[in-house]
């Protein structure tokens, strides 16, 4: 008798996927935004552009993944950290040009569908969409087996944001003698793990998961705050590629970046890889953010305004350096 083969036995479970879809439904509501049309679980996602607000609107998209943090958190046992990273290296990055984020959508791929693991990621992504004023608007959830084993999985994100033509931030005013300002980091954020985990053994990890596996800082409001208020002429969301490769990204033409490695505290995560790894200075500040996760260019005369705005927003902040003549990032 020939044996029957169904998609189930294979090893994807369709009506396990329907039963999380509804399970999430009510984390995805609380994100909504007046502009979303209909709900999820269509085969596209409806919003619409806020021309009440927008006469001019440019988009502005980015999408990321959490790297290799995922290891890391899976081991130590806090998964649904990463659902807040996910969101954050995608809302972080568009919000350099100066753009709020609209709309958020996930791709959660899985060796095996398993509820208990998953929906704590969603829900810790949908808070952290809520906290940037995003709606997560849709996404994928995809069993894989064959691909990942049972209990692997991995994540992508998707954000579209919107900025009015005219008002985008684009590094092109930066002079020297302007101020970089640098926002407090909450620990490692989402970079620099395939390092971390070479570097601390996993006794290590599970000991120290409280300061090795925090979530990546949200800096959407407290920005979006500030550039009512002052003029922004730069910002950099400090993620792989560190200090060195992710600053001058955002710099006019001629210009570099002076930093004043002591004028802020390193948080101690980065004083064990520093010292565990005996890495050199340069390679430590090109890997991790060392303690600032997102940078600010203003003129001088606006410095005290801007580090006002962001301490009443929550946000640690302070001068760490100076725009100069020439290119690049000088660390000292």
């Amino acid at each position: 008798m020939s044996r029957v083969i169904t998609y189930k036995k294979s090893g994807v479970d369709v009506d396990l996927a329907n039963r999380f879809v509804e399970e999430i439904k009510p984390l995805v509501k609380a994100t909504r935004r007046p502009e979303v049309v209909g709900g999820i679980g269509g085969f596209g996602a409806l919003f619409r552009l806020p021309l009440n607000k927008y006469k001019k609107p440019i988009l502005v998209s980015s999408t990321d993944g959490v790297g290799t943090k995922l290891l890391a958190a899976k081991l130590v046992g806090k998964p649904e950290v990463l659902g807040v990273d996910l969101v954050a290296m995608n809302v972080n990055d568009i919000i350099t040009c100066g753009a709020e984020p609209l709309f958020f959508l996930d791709y959660f791929a899985v060796g095996k569908l398993d509820i208990a693991l998953m929906k704590p990621v969603m829900k810790a992504m949908a808070e952290a969409c809520k906290e940037s004023g995003c709606a997560l608007i849709g996404g994928e959830t995809a069993e894989m087996p064959g691909v990942y084993p049972a209990g692997d999985f991995d994540l992508a994100g998707f954000v579209v944001g919107v900025v009015e033509q005219g008002k985008e931030i684009t590094g092109k005013s930066v002079k020297p003698g302007d101020v970089i300002i640098g926002c407090a980091s909450n620990g490692i954020h989402a970079n620099g793990f395939s390092m971390v985990r070479r570097v601390f053994d996993d006794t290590f990890m599970k000991e120290n998961a409280d300061e090795i596996i925090r979530p990546t800082r949200l800096y959407v409001k407290p920005v979006l705050e500030l550039i009512k208020r002052v003029k922004v002429k730069a910002m950099a969301h400090i993620t792989g590629g560190g200090f060195y490769d992710n600053i001058p990204r955002v710099l006019a033409k001629g210009t570099g970046a002076s930093i004043h490695a002591g004028s802020w505290k390193i948080p101690t995560v980065f004083k064990w890889l520093s010292e565990k790894s005996k890495a050199p200075f340069k390679e430590m500040y090109r890997t991790f953010n060392m303690g600032i996760g997102y940078i600010i260019v203003v003129d001088p005369k606006d410095a005290r305004k801007t580090l006002t705005s962001l301490g009443k927003s929550g946000v640690e902040a302070s001068v760490i350096g100076e725009i100069v003549r020439g290119s690049g990032v000088k660390i000292q």
